[in-house]
């Protein structure tokens, strides 16, 4: 078994065990955590995260677990390079889903986050129409919906390309897991 091999696979594994962690914990997020908050907005917007009355903060969990997932997918990808292109798209795929996934959530949900997080302090530039409030939260939930769709591609990449043989190289003529 070649370096190269043994490296991708290990990333693989990370990166499997990462996808299924980030998008199970973001299962759980969506059904609790938002289904608490976005019940009934403006008035359950109290519960978002990092208030007094839940002190939790998300992005303790997400945001390094991304991270290190970002990492593995694209280490999995660098790793696997050599491979035949139609295994290397399943290890790029994982890798530009969460890159998306990563730069939605910086351009779209860190804005809306502040402006939600707003409204539920009573800030002064708060959004006031509750109409708005409530499109605001209800465009939140699909958007972050769509985050778990994208992360479940992820996820699924992930599983079949360690489901199955490491493939040789592009090089028909080279022999199976040969040292590079």
């Amino acid at each position: 078994m070649s370096w190269r091999m043994r490296v991708t696979r290990a990333f693989l594994w990370i990166s499997v065990l990462g996808w299924g962690i980030l998008v199970g914990g973001k299962l759980f997020d969506l059904r609790v955590l938002v289904g608490a908050w976005s019940l009934s907005p403006p008035e359950s917007l109290s519960l978002l995260p990092y208030g007094a009355r839940f002190p939790v903060d998300t992005g303790e969990y997400f945001f390094p677990s991304s991270v290190a997932l970002l990492v593995c997918s694209f280490g999995v990808l660098i790793s696997g390079w050599k491979t035949p292109s139609s295994y290397r798209l399943l290890l790029a795929i994982p890798a530009l889903m969460l890159l998306v996934t990563l730069i939605f959530t910086v351009l779209w949900f860190w804005p809306r986050n502040a402006a939600l997080w707003a409204v539920a302090t009573g800030a002064p530039n708060a959004v006031q129409d509750r109409a708005e409030v409530v499109r605001m939260v209800r465009q939140w939930v699909a958007y972050d919906w769509l985050r778990v769709a994208v992360g479940a591609v992820g996820f699924v990449c992930s599983v079949r390309a360690i489901s199955i043989p490491f493939p040789a190289k592009d090089n028909p003529s080279a022999p199976r897991g040969s040292a590079d």
